[in-house]
């Protein structure tokens, strides 16, 4: 995840399963409003539990780029030659572990529907949230490697999956709640834009703010900052949700995208 790439494609993912989730429950709401009931998932006509395959594939990527395909492109080791994991691969296998936990939910989701279809509901609702959990978990103590300009990128995330896990969990005890559906949705998107957001500011050189470095270290590309008033620059302008080159807020984008996101509603429900 230490690149641009490894934050891009995983913020793609994120956000395009979060506005599948967010059209679904919009449509579904919609047309039958008294009766509506949030599922855990999407059918697809033609394939059943094609979101999940895809939730199930995207982490298996993720965790062969991360375990893999990218320490062998850097002839790294995920494991050392006396089966200890080096210091330099541990944020890796942080990674891993949290695509480890989405695989593992779409798994049973399958699995319980195909065997138990009357507990799919709760109990993948309930792995979902332990998917958030641990999500949150890691990135937070991931974050206190580096508490400079990526940490506080990293805060803003963890609010953002907190609210994740928050609404799964709401979502077990209120299943009819439209507005629980539509916040976790939501929030969803909101990680994956987030995620864009990090790669993009932190990785591409020329969005560095002044004063501060992209380099190598212990294997990963880091930003450091030459004294302590670069540093403080570097976070008033995360705090602005500024860029070097970039006078528009991002916050105004996130307005933007909430504004749509009600306008679809409103547009559906006038069909109907």
């Amino acid at each position: 995840m230490g690149s641009i790439v490894g934050h891009v494609l995983p913020g793609l993912a994120f956000f395009l399963l979060g506005f599948w989730h967010l059209f679904n429950h919009i449509k579904l709401h919609s047309l039958h409003p008294n009766s509506y009931t949030s599922p855990s998932w999407f059918p697809t006509p033609k394939s059943r539990h094609l979101e999940l395959f895809l939730i199930m594939a995207a982490s298996s990527i993720t965790i062969s780029m991360e375990l893999i395909i990218g320490p062998a492109m850097h002839r790294y080791r995920p494991i050392g030659p006396d089966g200890a994991i080096p210091s330099n691969r541990l944020r890796n296998f942080e990674h891993s572990f949290i695509s480890m936990t989405f695989f593992t939910y779409a798994a049973f989701a399958i699995l319980l529907d195909r065997v138990c279809p009357k507990a799919t509901y709760c109990l993948s609702q309930f792995i979902a949230a332990v998917a958030f959990a641990q999500q949150l978990l890691l990135f937070h103590f991931h974050s206190a490697d580096h508490m400079g300009v990526e940490g506080h990128y990293h805060l803003l995330l963890q609010c953002v999956i907190f609210v994740s896990l928050t609404t799964t969990l709401m979502a077990i005890e209120l299943p009819k709640s439209f507005m629980v559906s539509f916040t976790r949705s939501l929030s969803i998107v909101y990680q994956g834009v987030w995620f864009v957001v990090m790669g993009t500011m932190i990785w591409t050189p020329a969005l560095v703010p002044k004063g501060c470095l992209l380099h190598f270290e212990d294997g990963h590309q880091i930003i450091t900052c030459s004294s302590d008033q670069a540093l403080r620059r570097a976070k008033s302008l995360w705090r602005a949700q500024r860029c070097k080159r970039n006078k528009a807020s991002h916050w105004h984008w996130n307005k933007t995208l909430m504004t749509l996101n009600l306008r679809l509603y409103a547009v559906m429900d006038i069909e109907r």
